[in-house]
């Protein structure tokens, strides 16, 4: 069965986040690209046929790759390809299980995949909270079940303005560096930078945060509700 493609836009203050599924991926359980600007994530959602048998955990893996062509840029020289994971991609696939593994259903032993793969960089947008978005967004879809979907932001605060997602010149500005991961009904992740802010400051940043998280998780739950698979049941 083709899954079918649909893209929702969402406006955030003053970007745009576009997710879309049914282009690529068509044979993961679930897949979305999510797009900012001229950086784009595409992230899959596979799981094992079977339960793995005789564990107690969740089998899941997080794997968040960016390779060189995604910024124009082919490797040569002595080195002709891509070498071991270096720290933005560790600490980036760490960024995206760590809200998501609570959220899977109590009992779920299927051996689970994440993959977040950049197509394509610009020197604007970050890929880090579009993978957190993409990694929920391609859970919602598939058959896997998960329990609440999330997505992720980025929110600065330069000045006196709080800004979601802001390009990577506004970061160097920002008296605050916010990663937030939660759903419509509460946050589940927060990761946090700053200098000298005030704690009404940073309460501030979350609730505008949660604003934005509120509108990107509605447009995963209704693209979810029109192309998503039926969840499989799990006996705890």
């Amino acid at each position: 069965m083709t899954p079918q493609a649909i893209k929702r836009d969402i406006k955030i203050g003053a970007r745009t986040i576009s997710i879309e599924t049914g282009k690529l991926a068509k044979q993961a359980d679930g897949s979305v690209i999510v797009r900012c600007g001229d950086t784009m994530v595409l992230v899959t959602a596979c799981h094992a046929a079977s339960p793995r048998e005789g564990i107690d955990f969740l089998p899941l893996t997080v794997d968040y790759r960016e390779y060189a062509y995604a910024s124009g840029r082919i490797p040569g020289g002595f080195f002709k390809r891509e070498g071991k994971p270096p720290e933005k991609e560790v600490l980036t696939s760490r960024l995206i299980d760590r809200p998501i593994r609570p959220l899977f259903a109590e009992g779920w032993r299927y051996e689970t995949q994440i993959i977040a793969m950049v197509l394509s960089a610009d020197t604007e947008n970050d890929t880090d909270v579009l993978a957190i978005t993409g990694a929920s967004a391609a859970l919602a879809l598939s058959e896997v079940p998960f329990q609440k979907t999330i997505a992720g932001v980025r929110v600065g605060l330069v000045d006196g303005q709080y800004l979601i997602n802001p390009t990577f010149e506004q970061r160097k500005q920002s008296k605050l560096d916010l990663v937030v991961a939660g759903s419509k009904d509460g946050l589940v992740m927060v990761e946090a930078g700053a200098k000298e802010v005030t704690e009404a400051q940073v309460v501030e940043a979350l609730n505008t945060a949660h604003a934005a998280i509120k509108k990107i998780v509605a447009a995963i739950d209704d693209m979810a509700a029109k192309a998503g698979k039926p969840k499989l049941s799990v006996s705890s």
